[in-house]
């Protein structure tokens, strides 16, 4: 993960090469640690990965192996942890996704501000089909504020990838380009922002996070250990890395 900073515009591109840009232990710190740490000079900051293996994917999945349900527990609140300080960055935050979002990668777009896609890129999280674990009532709360809730338990309840131009109708994307075309398009978006009133920026930043802080979010620590702590779970970590099928027991 490396964060380049050029014309007030701070850059920090995903990288896990042959992955997806799936995210390791060592790749949630150093994204923690680069939106915590931005130059003074950044005027907004832009989300990337590396093109050929598209925005993010979720966790690298070899990091469950041998998982309890306390240990879920503890990774969501870490991941939780990290998303929490990418929604405290007080810049305008942009997303730019090519291929897909998904997983982690759809829940750290949902922390950006305003995201871009190419025209085809896919966004999801399919932990029905290919884990059986869960996600935090914070992460799905900011995917139905984001998506609408028909489409974000639509990408759930049926491991369904949705793309960009579905969730492009729903505010999510704030806009879609062809491939190929998606630097072009942010360029002029980022002149608009670095050009742009930085303490008004900031307000309008603070006075949203303010918002949505004040809508409750209940606790669900209960339907964490409950699927992170099942055989089913289990089976999911084993037969993704495996390459079959998982079984489904419902235990």
């Amino acid at each position: 993960m490396t964060l380049e900073v050029a014309d007030a515009v701070a850059t920090l591109r995903i990288s896990n090469p042959g992955k997806r840009n799936a995210f390791t232990w060592a790749m949630y710190e150093q994204l923690a640690a680069a939106v915590q740490d931005l130059p003074p000079e950044a005027r907004v900051l832009v989300l990337r990965g590396d093109a050929e293996d598209g925005f993010a994917a979720g966790t690298d999945i070899g990091q469950f192996v041998g998982f309890s349900g306390e240990d879920g527990l503890e990774y969501e609140r870490t991941v939780g942890a990290v998303l929490d300080a990418v929604l405290a960055v007080d810049i305008p935050v942009i997303a730019l996704v090519e291929r897909t979002a998904i997983g982690a990668g759809l829940a750290l777009a949902c922390c950006a501000d305003l995201v871009l896609a190419e025209r085809g890129a896919l966004f999801g999280a399919p932990i029905a089909k290919t884990l059986g674990n869960c996600i935090p009532p914070a992460v799905l709360a900011r995917l139905r504020s984001k998506a609408g809730e028909a489409n974000a338990m639509a990408m759930l309840l049926t491991a369904t990838l949705l793309p960009a131009e579905r969730l492009e109708g729903s505010g999510f994307v704030f806009r879609t380009v062809e491939p190929g075309q998606l630097d072009e398009a942010a360029a002029e978006l980022l002149r608009r922002i670095v050009t742009s009133a930085p303490l008004t920026l900031r307000s309008l930043k603070e006075m949203n996070r303010r918002i949505t802080a004040a809508l409750p979010v209940p606790e669900a620590d209960d339907l964490l250990l409950a699927c992170y702590g099942s055989d089913d779970f289990a089976e999911g970590v084993d037969a993704f890395l495996g390459g079959r099928r998982p079984e489904w027991r419902g235990r």
